[in-house]
C-alpha cells in the first residue's frame, strides 16, 4: 500500500465538497421525495443483483440512466442557482456595495414599503448581492439611479407604465425598472399569494437575492430568501431583517428569528 500524500488528501477534499454542495441542494429543493424514491430504486436494484433477478435488474437500470436525465431537469434552478454563486465566488468586489450607499438604500426602501403599504400599492424591489442580476435588469428599462423613497412610489403608482415590474438594485442603486423576475414552480405554496409574491419566491430560487414583496389586495409587507417567504412583517422587522441580509458584517444577527415570532410573521417555504 502506497503512503498516503497530498493528493490524496486533495482528493478527499474535494469528494468532500462535492458531497456537502449536494447535500444543501437536496436540503433546500422541494424535490426531496423523488430523490426518496430514486433511493428506494437503487435499493431495490441492489437487491436484484444480489439475488440474480435478471429481468427487474434490466428494468430498474434502464429506468435510473434515463432517471439521471430527469433529475438534472429537476434540479434545474438549483443547479442554476449553485453555478451562479460559484461563478461569482471570484468576482472583484473592492468598491462595491459601500454600507453607506446600501444603508441608505435600505431607509429609502422601508420608507417606501411604508407608504405604499399604507395605500395599499403593490412593489416588487429585488436587491442583488453575490449573484448578478444584470441581465434580469436588462428585462425592463435600465436606469441608473439612486434609490429614493418618492422614486420608488412613482415608479410603482398604478397608472406608471412600469408598475406591473420589479425593480432591481444593485450597488444600492436602481438599475432596472419594470423588470421581469422568474415564477416558482412550486405548486405547494398558499392559494392567497399574488403573482408578486411568486416572482419573488422564483427570483430568489435562482439565485441568492432579497426580494421585497408589497402585496396590492392586503398591502402586507413580505420578503423573499433563498425560496422561503418571510410575510406579513412589520417595519421593524423588515428593517432588520434587510439589514441582516445586505448588511452582514456590520449587523448582528442573533433575536431576528424571535423578533420574526413575536411579529407574528408567516413563512411560506418554496
Amino acid at each position: 500500500m502506497s503512503d498516503f500524500g497530498v493528493w490524496d488528501a486533495v482528493d478527499i477534499l474535494l469528494v468532500t465538497v462535492i458531497i456537502y454542495l449536494l447535500i444543501q441542494l437536496l436540503r433546500r429543493s422541494n424535490a426531496f421525495p423523488v430523490i426518496k424514491g430514486v433511493l428506494f430504486l437503487v435499493l431495490v436494484l441492489g437487491f436484484s443483483q444480489v439475488f440474480g433477478l435478471q429481468t427487474l435488474n434490466f428494468l430498474l437500470y434502464s429506468t435510473l440512466q434515463v432517471g439521471v436525465l430527469a433529475v438534472i431537469v429537476l434540479f434545474q434552478p438549483e443547479l442554476r442557482k449553485m453555478l451562479g454563486q460559484m461563478g461569482s465566488a471570484g468576482n472583484i468586489t473592492i468598491g462595491r456595495n459601500a454600507p453607506s450607499d446600501m444603508e441608505k438604500a435600505i431607509t429609502e426602501t422601508l420608507e417606501a414599503c411604508r407608504v405604499l403599504s399604507w395605500e395599499h400599492q403593490g412593489a416588487l424591489i429585488a436587491f442583488e448581492r453575490r449573484v448578478s442580476l444584470t441581465d434580469i435588469a436588462k428585462t425592463g428599462t435600465v436606469l441608473d439611479a439612486a434609490i429614493t423613497a418618492e422614486l420608488v412610489k412613482n415608479i410603482f403608482y398604478p397608472k406608471a407604465p412600469l408598475h406591473d415590474g420589479a425593480v432591481v438594485v444593485q450597488n444600492g442603486r436602481i438599475t432596472g425598472a419594470g423588470c421581469m423576475l422568474p415564477l416558482t414552480a412550486n405548486s405547494n405554496l398558499s392559494r392567497d399569494l399574488g403573482m408578486r409574491h411568486r416572482a419573488g419566491i422564483g427570483m430568489s430560487e435562482e439565485s441568492d437575492a432579497v426580494v421585497v414583496v408589497v402585496s396590492e389586495e392586503t398591502g402586507t409587507v413580505s420578503v423573499a430568501i433563498d425560496g422561503m417567504l418571510k410575510r406579513n412583517l412589520n417595519s421593524e422587522i423588515l428593517e432588520a431583517l434587510l439589514r441582516m441580509e445586505l448588511l452582514p458584517e456590520t449587523e448582528k444577527k442573533g433575536g431576528l428569528l424571535s423578533m420574526l415570532r413575536k411579529s407574528g410573521g408567516k413563512e411560506d417555504g418554496a
